[in-house]
């Protein structure tokens, strides 16, 4: 779901991007009248798990990959204004120095998986858990939250994707930036993300977050408390397991590279050229592209990424706590 730069136009990221700043600028007004200059280092626990969650690649119908996000999963521990800035983060770590989602894109992927996913996912969840009485049944709408969450972030982006042969083509039709239409991108991503990546979203959400409230409830909004040992353990799990993540074969679906989407069959038929402003358009050179370091085994440079990007994140927010004034306030909505 991250998508490259050139898959979309330089006015659809702007127009994207721009529809982020009020988002960021009310999450981070809220944040700070929510989050504690104690709870704010969590916020890089929870950028952490979206960092990791992504890491995780999943075969995907088609042949392509796929990926839970932990949007809902962060909404529900600490607020959907956290969520949205913990994973804007996470995406522009991922971004700049692994080269996973686009620059110019990375308003785009925002608004779909730091925006769209963690508001909706949690806003499902609480219209749904106001009406269960036991805990099975807010998990069960944690469940759901998280299941709608990220199924419409994966339909934003088919239609961001979808919409750009339509309005974007050369002299001889061709398209300059994404050339498979909505009749193309909408299946494709959501077949996907409606079956394997959506029940990895629920699992990796309902897992989580019941580890958390039985081990670590201090992580939890509105909670003094803020011990988290044993969360600090279970991400040390997820890094060591993260080489898991290359057992999936296949690129994600709108993520090739120019040199390989003209050879890639859609509808029984490869593409045959490769749009003008994707093989022509803005480059960035990630310090460690897909998660690799050097010339040591995948692997290795898999687990260290993922050890580099955890601890980017989670300084990120201990510098931002300490900007902040001290106060044992009562976390308040």
């Amino acid at each position: 779901m991250h998508i490259p730069d050139n898959y979309l136009s330089p006015a659809t990221c702007a127009v994207l991007t721009t529809a982020m700043v009020p988002v960021w600028a009310r999450a981070v007004k809220k944040v700070k009248t929510e989050i504690t200059k104690e709870k704010m280092p969590l916020l890089g626990v929870g950028a952490a798990f979206s960092f990791l969650g992504m890491m995780f690649n999943l075969p995907l119908p088609g042949g392509t990959t796929g990926h839970a996000v932990g949007g809902t999963l962060i909404a529900l521990m600490l607020g959907p204004n956290a969520a949205c800035i913990a994973v804007s983060i996470a995406l522009f770590v991922q971004a700049l120095l692994f080269g996973d989602g686009g620059i110019l894109a990375f308003g785009a992927n925002c608004f779909n998986m730091a925006f769209v996913l963690p508001y909706l996912g949690y806003g499902i969840y609480q219209l749904l858990a106001g009406h269960m009485k036991s805990e099975k049944g807010k998990l069960v709408a944690a469940g759901i939250g998280a299941y709608a969450g990220i199924n419409a972030a994966a339909l934003c982006a088919a239609v961001e994707f979808g919409i750009q042969p339509l309005i974007y083509t050369d002299a001889s039709g061709q398209a300059l930036y994404c050339p498979y239409p909505l009749s193309v991108s909408v299946p494709a991503m959501m077949i996907g993300h409606l079956t394997i990546a959506g029940l990895a979203e629920v699992i990796f959400t309902v897992a989580v977050y019941s580890f958390v409230k039985k081990t670590s409830p201090g992580m939890l909004y509105q909670q003094r408390e803020t011990k988290v040992r044993p969360v600090w353990m279970l991400l040390l799990l997820l890094i060591v397991a993260v080489p898991l993540g290359l057992l999936a074969t296949g690129t994600a679906w709108g993520e090739w590279g120019a040199d390989e989407i003209a050879q890639i069959v859609t509808g029984g038929k490869a593409l045959g050229y490769t749009p003008d402003r994707l093989a022509n358009g803005f480059s960035f050179d990630a310090l460690f592209p897909d998660y690799t370091i050097g010339n040591m085994p995948e692997w290795i440079g898999y687990i260290l990424s993922a050890v580099a990007g955890v601890a980017v994140v989670v300084i990120i927010f201990k510098v931002a706590a300490s900007f902040m004034k001290n106060t044992d306030k009562y976390d308040k909505q």
